[in-house]
């Protein structure tokens, strides 16, 4: 007896690991596939977690799912969006999206997989209070016991402790919420909604993985559980701390390369919730096949065929895996009578019958493909792809049917011959062409959870996350909540005898002359994408500016009108644009000019539409592409804002030193100012000498390395009546211990609350009063954090100009520190200008104008 094709292809594929999402076939070793085989004896689980990406103790993660072979996962409540990027421009939703994919990265290095909440990383949170007042505790804790319910661990661990030691407040609410979530899990009263498609679960046991951020030398470890995670596994030739620093160097946005450590590695664990356990984290847990009922016979078939594997000839294998497959499918088949009597039956059975697939396929060495010609396709339009299929194996195969997803989940209509049966041979390759028609109402390719607007604090998903055409024995696997990343646009599968149900994501594939073979994700674009050109228009005087709009076509012959909409108080020529677009992929850029009717000061929203057949569309398209993860393709929405500003300056020419990367030199060039990109070898005396200011971007001492030997120059420019503003350094790791003139020392102090009351501590300051006259009103509206990393200790020499606070804390004054340093003047700010600026905030500007103005030459 089998499940029927279509239904065993769809397990398969669902239960697919994410690696195979916009990345090369995967290939395995002989040492992989015996790794692989061992954890088929292995039932077991452990689910880690805490608040952002690179929270994770990746070393830990290593060895649980390469060394005790269990099923490991890592649980996010945030995407990482509220953080600093070290590798590029982008920030909120565009940061939370390469930050997801770098865990992805991680764990395809680290074998763990990976979950998400809800939750909007809203920037750093002081406290867990004042986090759940931002975020839906409820929706969060929901989000978490769902995985919990649908992955079923046996064991949850917590990076950080329930309270204020954890440093930062998500760190605390995801320690809080994992207390919470290991009650309500197995409390059937608790999201009785969720109990449809998954059935309540109680882990054994709740621990807090303690680290030297919390343990210092000396203190009693008695009480912990601990164990060695710094093991060598043969089998993969590294040891779990090599294998965990690849792992966490894949957080590159955030510049935590690691090296790798080698020998004892013990890590702690102190007991939070659930049963005590002496000496081992899975005291009292059968992760045998005693745990399932009839499931002994299995552990036999699997204890023979690891005993008889042969590593010159894994196909051999192939016949017994086989066996085991169709013992599995039997009792997964309701009505039997080996019917699995519990939910844990039924979770181990349909899991450890994927990887059965999946030992199969890597045995025989198979290399399948399904690549589209292009791309990108609009709806409506056909995806033409070729199927690839190339037997490496010694044993004949007999590919007898080919069927096609959308989504995830619904069925594709796929145009071409899919029930001939063919024959492969050893060597062999097969090479088919088949077409899907997408329907007209297909979505773009949008992540899941930035589909519709959500809150400051939490991402809103929409009905359509939800797979309720999916209707057969496991529903939750085709639900959205929790998963990394949408499912892939559409799905091949096809059905190959030694029988194998292979799920293959449609990619696109390009050979670049330098990076060589290339995967991304096939991607669904509107017929129509507007992009405005600038991030926010300011205008400083009444006079129009242009802003071009650049149209790209995702289809040929795309034809229309595109427009500007604005609010009162601005007016915007001409009213409507048309366009007509031969080529798909092809763009036009046309140009409006945009001007304010009012001379006080006022700030609204730009949006531009293109219509096209009767239908709109405002939203643009945005690539990122950093080759440590797969190209990611977002569509945000086609709007800027506009900002008319009370606003003077008197200097022209601005130098501007980019760090970690930054939309302020843009933002510059918005009021009127000439800005020179630098590069380190623009820093001498001469070239320094023709701007009346310097401004060095976010982090430049962190990530410029010559400017440990170049910084005499800037400060002899400073020396010479030069105006240097530098931006925020992170207080670890700046390439020489003096940033400034006069010592200062950076700290990780910050300003979270944006709209902190600020205290002019020096009123008449020439910083405060010329050319802008700056009031409390210029601190409205800011967006995430006022200011962060601001210096704790700071000589004399330097002037504090302003003041702020988060609620119950102490005065910080080192939010702007000025310094007079031979006939110049030198500004250190850890204010956000980095945010503020792109967002439009007013307030923001004037300041930055008056420090640029500060001063120093005419």
């Amino acid at each position: 007896m089998r499940l029927s094709g279509f239904r065993i292809l769809l397990l398969a594929t669902l239960l697919l690991p994410f690696s195979t999402i916009a990345q090369a076939p995967k290939t395995y070793t002989s040492s992989e596939i015996l790794l692989g085989l061992k954890k088929l004896n292995v039932l077991g689980s452990v689910l880690y977690i805490a608040a952002h990406p690179d929270d994770e103790n990746t070393r830990l993660i290593a060895y649980m799912a390469n060394g005790r072979l269990l099923e490991t996962g890592y649980f996010s409540c945030t995407r990482g969006d509220g953080g600093q990027n070290l590798i590029g421009p982008e920030l909120r939703e565009q940061l939370g999206v390469i930050r997801t994919q770098e865990l992805l990265a991680a764990r395809r290095i680290d074998g763990g997989q990976q979950f998400f909440s809800r939750a909007n990383d809203f920037g750093f949170s002081k406290t867990a209070e004042e986090t759940f007042t931002i975020w839906d505790k409820e929706q969060v804790l929901s989000d978490m016991v769902w995985v919990i319910r649908q992955r079923r661990p046996d064991v949850l661990i917590t990076r950080f402790p329930p309270d204020s030691r954890a440093g930062h407040g998500h760190h605390t609410a995801s320690a809080m919420l994992a207390i919470e979530a290991f009650d309500a899990a197995g409390d059937p009263k608790r999201f009785p909604e969720q109990l449809k498609y998954v059935q309540a679960w109680q882990p054994k046991r709740l621990l807090w993985n303690t680290g030297s951020f919390f343990v210092k030398a000396g203190d009693d470890m008695r009480g912990y559980l601990k164990l060695d995670a710094g093991g060598y596994n043969p089998l993969l030739g590294q040891s779990y701390g090599e294998i965990a620093a690849r792992s966490r160097s894949q957080h590159k946005s955030q510049g935590f390369g690691a090296a790798a450590t080698r020998g004892e590695a013990l890590e702690y664990f102190q007991p939070l919730k659930g049963e005590k356990a002496e000496k081992d984290l899975f005291e009292g847990v059968d992760m045998s096949w005693n745990r399932v009922s009839h499931g002994v016979h299995i552990a036999k078939l699997i204890d023979e065929i690891i005993k008889k594997f042969d590593a010159n000839n894994p196909a051999a294998s192939v016949s017994a895996l086989k066996k085991a497959q169709g013992e599995l499918q039997v009792m997964i088949i309701s009505k039997h009578p080996r019917l699995l009597t519990s939910p844990t039956d039924r979770f181990w059975v349909r899991q450890k019958l994927a990887e059965v697939d999946n030992m199969i396929a890597a045995c025989l060495g198979i290399s399948i493909e399904a690549t589209a010609s292009q791309p990108s396709y609009a709806p409506g339009e056909s995806i033409n792809l070729s199927l690839d299929v190339v037997n490496r194996s010694s044993t004949t195969l007999t590919m007898n049917s080919v069927s096609g997803l959308l989504n995830g989940f619904k069925e594709a209509k796929l145009v071409g011959d899919t029930t001939k049966s063919y024959v492969l041979k050893p060597g062999k390759s097969l090479q088919l062409k088949y077409s899907i028609e997408l329907p007209k109402d297909q979505l773009v390719s949008q992540p899941y959870w930035l589909q519709e607007n959500g809150s400051i604090g939490m991402y809103k998903l929409s009905d359509s996350i939800y797979s309720k055409s999916l209707n057969w024995s496991y529903p939750d696997l085709g639900i959205l909540v929790s998963k990394p990343e949408s499912n892939p646009v559409a799905t091949v599968h096809l059905s190959l005898e030694p029988y194998i149900g292979r799920g293959i994501p449609v990619q696109y594939k390009s050979t670049d002359p330098v990076e060589g073979e290339k995967y991304r994700p096939l991607t669904i674009v509107p017929p129509v994408a507007v992009n405005i050109g600038g991030h926010a228009y300011v205008f400083a005087e009444n006079k129009p500016k242009t802003v071009p709009i650049t149209l790209k076509a995702g289809q040929a012959d795309a034809k229309g009108t595109v427009a500007l909409q604005v609010p009162a108080g601005w007016k915007v020529e001409p009213a409507s644009i048309p366009f007509d677009i031969k080529n798909k992929d092809e763009e036009r850029t046309v140009e409006f000019r945009v001007q304010p009717t009012n001379s006080q000061q006022s700030t609204g929203q730009l949006r531009a539409v293109a219509t096209m057949n009767g239908q709109a569309y405002s939203r643009g398209i945005q690539v990122i592409a950093y080759n440590h993860i797969p190209t990611q393709t977002l569509f945000p929405e086609a709007v800027a804002p506009l900002v008319k500003l009370d606003l003077m300056r008197r200097k022209q020419d601005i130098g501007y030193l980019m760090g970690a990367g930054d939309d302020v030199p843009d933002a510059l060039r918005q009021i009127g100012y000439n800005v020179t990109l630098l590069k380190p070898e623009d820093l001498t005396a001469e070239r320094l000498r023709r701007f009346q200011a310097v401004v060095v971007g976010i982090r430049a001492y962190n990530t410029i390395d010559r400017l440990k030997y170049l910084q005499p120059a800037l400060l002899k420019y400073v020396e010479d009546g030069g105006n240097l503003v530098v931006q925020y350094t992170v207080s670890r790791g700046t390439v020489l211990p003096e940033i400034g003139p006069y010592p200062m020392k950076l700290s990780n102090d910050r300003v979270t609350v944006e709209n902190a009351a600020i205290t002019f501590l020096k009123p008449q300051h020439a910083l405060l009063n010329a050319p802008n006259k700056i009031t409390s009103k210029d601190f409205e509206g800011w967006v995430q954090e006022q200011g962060l990393y601001y210096p704790s200790q700071w000589d004399p020499k330097y002037q504090t100009i302003i003041s702020s606070h988060d609620p119950g804390e102490a005065a910080k004054e080192s939010a702007i520190l000025v310094a007079d340093y031979g006939k110049g003047h030198y500004i250190y700010t850890g204010l956000s200008f980095f945010r503020e600026l792109p967002a439009g905030v007013p307030g923001a500007y004037r300041l930055l104008t008056n420090m640029i103005e500060l001063g120093g030459k005419k």
